[in-house]
């Protein structure tokens, strides 16, 4: 007959002396990986075992064997060919071994990091990142895991395994993100790249959660957070690849949409361009196509600094050119032929410099070619 339940040991009880029955109750399984038997496990006590759980028997720094299927399992003579190696532990010396439950399905966990992962970036420098998200895990070896946690990690809760497996994932995230960089990705372009972190991630989880008797059935919902300014920057330029344009037109449509705004109008759109212009990348928004080409139409690039600046103006707002003789003061760049301000250093559209000289003299001939030229075309000299 047996006792009443216990909150601690389920249900106890028994007809040898000091002897209970122990079973996991449901309502104690709820979010737990393990749970350790709050007393030590004598010869005639009994173990129940459920279908969805394995009883592992632990002393000394190891295990001494495990019971994965459903059952009651008595610890006498009566049960020998079931308890085996167990049973020769209890036999002759009055011994005492732990026991720990531990759950067989699949099990979901959540990660995330404590601290932030340092990203080198070219453009940004060096950028914090932090991940989270979720993952489903289970026991693939009850003997190892029990061995690994609580033989190594002195674990003896659920609570301790979740936190030790956080850290071996954002640990192995971190890696694959690490790897990712050496191969030049980009801190803007790891969004995109989610998807194949995840399947990284996972497939180094083998050799690394198998020592442990554990297997990662599945990563999802990875997220990596960026600062505010770099997932700024990363929303401007989808929403450019989205509308097809450049940055210079994309700053000139945000110019236009505030000058909308402006109870004074274009006024002030000189001004608000070059304040644009050396802020950078701003805060995303919608633009339509119509919208664009009304920018462009209104708007004209100098031709000595390429700022966008609204085609009425007199002078460039950012430069200072007198936008009134880029027509007739003007000179042909020798690299790429487009139309400069004379008395430019460099050519605007590719860069070339100005303060050399156009044209170079055949020093056989004495014939003249433009600068850069390799060989006369006079007489054939290499220049």
């Amino acid at each position: 007959m047996f006792g009443k339940k216990s909150k601690d040991i389920p249900y106890s009880g028994g007809s040898v002396a000091g002897s209970i029955t122990i079973a996991w109750e449901t309502q104690f399984k709820e979010g737990n990986s393990m749970w350790k038997v709050p007393r030590l496990i004598r010869l005639n006590d009994n173990i129940v075992v459920r279908e969805d759980e394995t009883a592992v028997f632990y002393r000394d720094g190891k295990v001494l064997t495990y019971f994965d299927k459903p059952g009651r399992y008595a610890l006498t003579d009566f049960n020998a060919p079931v308890v085996g190696e167990l049973l020769k532990f209890f036999t002759g010396v009055q011994q005492q071994a732990e026991v720990y439950y531990l759950q067989r399905r699949v099990m979901d966990g959540k990660y995330g990091s404590e601290s932030p992962y340092q990203f080198s970036d070219p453009t940004f420098g060096i950028v914090n990142l932090r991940v989270f998200g979720e993952y489903r895990w289970k026991i693939s070896d009850p003997g190892q895991f029990i061995n690994q946690f609580v033989g190594t990690f002195n674990a003896a809760t659920s609570a301790d395994v979740e936190s030790r497996l956080r850290e071996q994932i954002v640990l192995l995230i971190y890696t694959t993100i690490g790897k990712m960089k050496e191969n030049g990705i980009k801190v803007t372009d790891l969004p995109a790249n989610l998807p194949t972190i995840e399947q990284a991630v996972l497939g180094l989880s083998t050799q690394n959660f198998q020592q442990y008797g554990i297997e990662i059935d599945k990563l999802q919902g990875i997220n990596i957070t960026l600062p505010d300014e770099v997932q700024k920057a990363i929303d401007t330029r989808s929403e450019m690849s989205v509308l097809g344009v450049n940055y210079l037109q994309y700053q000139a449509g945000q110019a236009m949409v505030d000058a909308s705004k402006n109870p004074n109008g274009f006024a002030g759109l000189g001004a608000g361009m070059g304040v644009g212009m050396g802020a950078g990348a701003g805060v995303g928004y919608a633009m339509s196509g119509p919208l664009m080409q009304g920018a462009q139409q209104q708007t004209k690039p100098c031709p000595k600094c390429g700022s966008i600046i609204p085609a009425s103006s007199a002078f460039c707002p950012n430069c200072g050119f007198d936008m009134r003789s880029s027509q007739t003061n003007t000179i042909k760049c020798p690299k790429c032929g487009a139309n400069i301000p004379a008395g430019s250093k460099f050519c605007p559209e590719c860069g070339q410099s100005l303060s050399v000289p156009q044209t170079v003299k055949c020093p056989k001939c004495g014939a003249e070619s433009p600068a850069g030229t390799k060989f006369c075309p006079e007489c054939g000299e290499k220049l």
